[in-house]
């Protein structure tokens, strides 16, 4: 990466920061409802090597991208200049960037390396959010706490990308540890390390990237978080998170659609709660349970899965896994599988055959393993 940058850039960067993507073990859906999840972070993620510049420019390259994207820091959001469609991806730096400006920070240049499959649900963007925050709050020698700046990643995301998320995905990148996940309260913003080592208990948490590439800038995520607001709205409560009575709120609404959504995001809230219990218990092996259920709930009532993703689901616990479930906004990208370790080569082969069978891209495999958070490493 040095060795890049100096060659792109005609001088040394004056250093190298990393910040990991995630996986959400359990809680989909819940963040923009003011409600809890469970993510860990994963040892893949972006790197950003940078250096500053005093003209009030970011420039941005990477190795996956052909073309270098030049933006000045003081500009309107992204999102309202039109970028061409092979420049989207640098947004999420300029994004970040131009949030940042208001603490101090300035002009950069960056070159930027994934080892992150895109479109996978494994949240490459928030990871080139965060990576690049820390990035310029070191090389400005701005001090911004990791929650508070995973709140700038998110903002950044929202108004500069135009992407509605919660703050999941930067709460993850920026404050996971390894051998945990990260019980995080999206209301509070307090979170907890809840002890997760599957190795430990004699099993394997695979990543399927099932090949089926998603996109959550459009549509249907944003469609999801809304008819949640309209629900909550019509339940007379701040967010779905307060809805204690669930037989009363499903009976309060007349749009079917609607019914089916409150009743994922309060099953989902009960699900993590319930699924950090088994973990500080070190019942494990019984977390599976727990993942089949969400996984059906995110199929049935909250209408996010694809036909990849309930296959794996279904093969790998026939195959001898304990529970399987789809991961991410939906509608493609990746599904995370807990299977014995014993029987993980048994649980790929299934899969693989499976996609095979029906003339599916072949899916791609990751042994996920919990891992420490953002970092500056060199």
């Amino acid at each position: 990466m040095t060795e890049d940058f100096t060659a792109a850039f005609g001088r040394a960067p004056e250093g190298v920061w990393r910040a990991p993507g995630r996986v959400n073990l359990i809680g989909e859906h819940t963040d923009y409802n003011d409600g809890f999840v469970l993510p860990f972070a994963l040892s893949r993620g972006v790197s950003v090597t940078a250096a500053r510049r005093d003209d009030g420019m970011i420039e941005v390259r990477s190795r996956q991208a052909p073309a270098a994207v030049t933006a000045p820091v003081d500009g309107p959001p992204v999102v309202s200049e039109g970028w061409p469609a092979e420049h989207a991806w640098a947004a999420y730096p300029v994004g970040v960037a131009r949030v940042l400006r208001e603490h101090g920070t300035g002009g950069a240049s960056l070159l930027i390396d994934s080892d992150l499959p895109q479109g996978a649900g494994l949240s490459s963007s928030a990871a080139l959010e965060c990576a690049t925050a820390l990035a310029l709050c070191d090389l400005y020698g701005v001090e911004i706490d990791r929650p508070a700046l995973a709140r700038l990643a998110q903002r950044a995301e929202n108004e500069q990308v135009g992407m509605p998320c919660g703050l999941m995905d930067q709460s993850a990148s920026l404050l996971c540890t390894a051998g945990h996940a990260l019980m995080l309260d999206c209301r509070s913003e307090l979170s907890s390390q809840v002890p997760f080592d599957p190795a430990a208990a004699g099993l394997t948490l695979l990543v399927v990237d099932t090949r089926a590439s998603h996109t959550l800038t459009g549509g249907e995520y944003g469609h999801r978080r809304a008819e949640c607001e309209e629900a909550a709205s019509l339940l007379g409560v701040d967010a779905l998170r307060d809805v204690t009575d669930l037989a009363a709120a499903l009976g309060t609404l007349r749009d079917p659609a609607l019914r089916r959504r409150v009743q994922h995001v309060v099953t989902e809230n009960h699900r993590v709660e319930a699924g950090v219990g088994l973990l500080r218990a070190g019942a494990l092996p019984e977390f599976g349970a727990m993942l089949n259920a969400s996984h059906l709930s995110l199929r049935d009532q909250f209408e996010v899965s694809w036909p990849e993703a309930d296959t794996t689901v279904d093969v790998a616990l026939r195959a001898g896994a304990r529970g399987g479930r789809m991961v991410g906004g939906g509608f493609g990208g990746s599904v995370i599988v807990l299977t014995p370790a014993a029987r993980a080569e048994k649980v790929r082969d299934a899969v693989t055959a499976a996609y095979e069978k029906r003339g599916w891209t072949a899916p791609q495999f990751l042994e996920a393993v919990p891992s420490d958070g953002a970092r500056r490493v060199r």
